[in-house]
């Protein structure tokens, strides 16, 4: 199962990238859970500073700034090897 946690605080770039990961696993069929982590301590556990942040399997994927869907479809299949 991949674990993803999407971090912010709730904007609508950190909706967008919720809604993104639940499309991708979706259109996968991959077993995930999808977290969202608003809790700005957590986001210092993991060194993030800027949101939205999203973090695969407890490693940070991207901070700042949405990935493109691409990218996120591949960073999803690495993370369910």
């Amino acid at each position: 199962m991949v674990e993803i946690k999407v971090l912010g605080i709730g904007c609508p770039n950190c909706h967008k990238l919720e809604a993104m990961c639940h499309e991708v696993v979706n259109e996968l069929g991959i077993e995930a859970r999808i977290e969202s982590v608003t809790d700005m301590n957590q986001f210092m556990d993991y060194g993030v500073l800027l949101t939205p942040a999203l973090v695969i399997n407890n490693e940070v994927k991207v901070q700042g700034k949405l990935p493109l869907k691409p990218t996120l479809v591949n960073w999803i299949k690495q993370g369910d090897k």
